[in-house]
């Protein structure tokens, strides 16, 4: 999920890390400086429309550096949040660096994330503007709650509750459709799917030639 329409990541230092406040946080998590770039998968990939696969070995050397990676390829992309799937990996794994309503930054991970939303009487939906590292250059309006709790495990297997707000709760409910093998564009009617599509074919050539710059700025 790219960084919010008319959104950016807050000047405001306020952080909180595993859903845990810091006092202060580097722009760019030393999670993507250990990392390296990878390919961001294309919507119609079929990685990308099949759930993923429940991550059963935890504090692995290789699940931390998936995560690390895909923290570098979600910075390099501009992005708030990435599905591992987008990496084209089939686990139940998403990472975010997303600002909330409130100016405050979330900055974290979320292995096996199971999602608790608002009951339906008492659910709050808000349009606002979505779009898709996997969908590049295309934007539409998606309708989400405004308030998402997703339960899961950190890649160590401690327990994690990520509550978000906002911005935010459209990104934990983003990334979690990513895993159950959606994009935003599944929520769409036929005739705004279309026209994303034919954004992305517009506009893909610019937003990977700004990503190679990105990636060549940060030695990825």
């Amino acid at each position: 999920m790219p960084v919010g329409h008319e959104r950016s990541r807050p000047i405001d230092r306020r952080v909180r890390v595993q859903g845990r406040p810091v006092d202060s946080y580097p722009a760019l998590p030393p999670e993507a400086h250990r990392g390296s770039v990878r390919r961001v998968t294309v919507v119609g990939e079929d990685v990308l429309s099949r759930p993923c696969q429940e991550v059963t070995e935890f504090g692995s050397a290789e699940l931390s550096a998936l995560i690390d990676d895909m923290f570098l390829t979600m910075h390099v992309a501009d992005g708030a949040g990435l599905a591992a799937n987008q990496v084209g990996v089939d686990l139940r794994v998403f990472v975010y660096d997303c600002p909330d309503d409130d100016g405050i930054r979330h900055v974290g991970h979320i292995v096996n994330p199971v999602l608790d939303l608002p009951d339906p009487g008492s659910r709050r939906l808000i349009d606002d503007y979505e779009g898709c590292l996997s969908v590049p250059g295309a934007t539409k309006e998606v309708a989400r709650t405004d308030h998402a709790v997703a339960r899961g495990f950190d890649k160590d297997g401690n327990p994690v509750a990520i509550e978000g707000t906002g911005y935010f709760a459209r990104c934990l409910q983003h990334e979690t459709d990513h895993l159950i093998g959606h994009t935003y564009l599944d929520r769409l009617p036929k005739r705004d799917r279309k026209d994303a599509l034919r954004q992305m074919e517009e506009r893909c050539e610019d937003v990977m030639a700004q990503r190679a710059v990105k990636a060549a700025q940060l030695g990825g």
